[in-house]
C-alpha cells in the first residue's frame, strides 16, 4: 500500500483479515494428535470453517502494534480405535493480541456422539491443543513481521528523531520475538490498507445497503433433544415453520407444487418478508442448503446456509451443524442473533426440542 504519511505522525491502519485467514488456513490445517498410522486415538484438522473477529495493524507516531481479536473454528475428523471414525470441530471464542499462551479456551465438539468416540477429547486436549496454543501465540508476530512496514513511511524518509526512535524500537521487539523465525504467508490480494484519523469512531465498520460488501463465513452447532429426521422436517413442513415463525410463507414460485413440504427450487419469504430464501438441496433426514438474506441486503446479496444433521443415538440429541457463508462484513452478530432467536430458540420451546438458556 502507498503510505501518505510524513513522519509517520499520523495514525495508520491496514485490516488484515483477509491475511488472517489465509494464514491459518496454511498453518493449522494438517495438524494432528500423532500417527494416523500407529495410534489407537487419532485426529486432524481438516479445515478452517470460520475465522470472524477483526484483525489490523496500526502505527502512530512510529510505533508499529498489532491490533486482533478473532473468534476461529476448526473442522475435524479421526477415529478411536481404528474402526469407530468421527467428524467434528474445535471452536476457540478469542485469539486476541493480549491473549496468554494459558488464556485460550477450546470447545471440542464430536458430531454423532457417544461414549466410545468421546474418548478422544483427552487426546486431543493432551496432542492438539498445545499446537494451536503456539500457533496463536506466533500469529501477532507473524502479522507484524509481514504487514509491520507496509504501514510507514521508509525510515531514510523519516525526519523527526522521536518517530524514528520509536520506529526503530518497533522492529527491534519484532526480530527479537521469539516467533520471528516462523514462517509468514505472503499478503493476500484482498487485504487492504487506509490512513484515518486518530478518531476511534472513524474505525467503525458499517454495512451498507449501496453495494455487494465483502463477505466471512461463521459455524453455529445448536442441539436438540429431537431425531434428526424431525429437526430436518421441522424446516421444511409448511405447517410446522408456520408455528414456529409465527407467520405464513409467501411462496414465490410460478406454479404451486401443492406439497407439504418445500421442495429444491422453492422461493419464500418468511417473517412478514423479512427474510427471503431459496432451497437449493435437500437430503433427506441430513443435509439442507438454503440462500438466505435480510430484506435491507442489496438485492444482489445472497448468503448460503448450510445445515448438516448429526444424529446421537445414544444421547438422543441432534447436532445441528450451520456452515453460513457469503454474510456481508459487519452482519456477523445480527445474523447469528437472528438465527438463534428466530429458528433455534422457537424451536425448542414450541416442540419441546431442548432446553432454552
Amino acid at each position: 500500500m502507498v503510505v501518505n504519511n510524513p513522519n509517520n505522525w499520523h495514525w495508520v491502519d491496514k485490516n488484515c483479515i483477509g491475511w488472517a485467514r489465509n494464514y491459518f488456513n496454511e498453518h493449522l490445517v494438517g495438524l494432528s494428535t500423532g500417527s494416523q498410522d500407529n495410534d489407537k486415538e487419532y485426529c486432524e484438522i481438516t479445515a478452517v470453517s470460520s475465522v470472524e473477529g477483526d484483525c489490523e495493524v496500526n502505527q502512530r507516531k512510529g510505533k508499529v502494534i498489532s491490533l486482533f481479536d478473532l473468534q476461529i473454528v476448526l473442522m475435524i475428523k479421526g477415529f478411536v480405535d481404528n474402526d469407530n471414525e468421527f467428524e467434528g470441530s474445535i471452536s476457540i471464542p478469542e485469539v486476541a493480541f493480549d491473549s496468554s499462551r494459558d488464556d485460550y479456551q477450546f470447545e471440542i465438539s464430536v458430531y454423532k456422539e457417544t461414549s466410545k468416540l468421546n474418548e478422544i477429547k483427552p487426546v486431543i486436549r493432551a496432542n492438539l491443543l498445545p499446537q494451536l496454543r503456539q500457533m496463536f501465540q506466533n500469529f501477532g508476530q507473524d502479522l507484524l513481521i509481514t504487514h509491520g512496514n507496509d504501514i510507514q513511511v521508509p525510515e531514510e524518509q523519516v525526519k523527526s528523531q522521536f518517530t524514528k526512535a520509536n520506529q526503530q524500537e518497533s522492529f527491534a521487539k519484532v526480530e527479537k520475538s521469539p516467533s520471528a523465525g516462523a514462517v509468514a504467508t505472503s499478503s493476500s490480494p484482498s487485504v487492504t490498507g487506509s490512513a484515518i484519523s486518530s478518531s476511534a469512531d472513524n474505525k467503525a465498520k458499517k454495512f451498507t445497503s449501496r453495494s455487494i460488501s465483502n463477505t466471512s463465513t461463521i459455524h453455529l452447532e445448536p442441539s436438540f433433544n429431537v431425531p434428526a429426521f424431525e429437526l430436518f422436517n421441522t424446516f421444511i413442513d409448511k405447517e410446522r415453520i408456520l408455528i414456529w415463525s409465527k407467520s405464513a410463507i409467501r411462496e414465490h414460485n410460478d406454479e404451486s407444487n401443492g406439497s407439504q413440504y418445500l421442495m429444491v427450487g422453492d422461493k419464500f419469504d418468511l417473517f412478514d418478508g423479512n427474510i427471503s430464501n431459496e432451497l437449493l438441496e435437500s437430503k433427506l433426514g441430513e443435509k439442507l442448503v438454503m440462500k438466505w438474506r435480510l430484506k435491507d441486503w442489496n438485492t444482489n446479496q445472497w448468503s448460503t446456509i448450510k445445515m448438516e444433521f448429526h444424529e446421537s443415538n445414544e444421547f438422543n440429541e441432534t447436532k445441528l451443524q450451520i456452515t453460513w457463508s457469503g454474510i456481508p462484513v459487519g452482519e456477523e452478530d445480527r445474523v447469528r442473533s437472528n438465527f438463534e432467536n428466530y429458528y433455534v430458540r422457537p424451536m425448542k420451546l414450541i416442540f419441546g426440542f431442548g432446553v432454552v438458556l
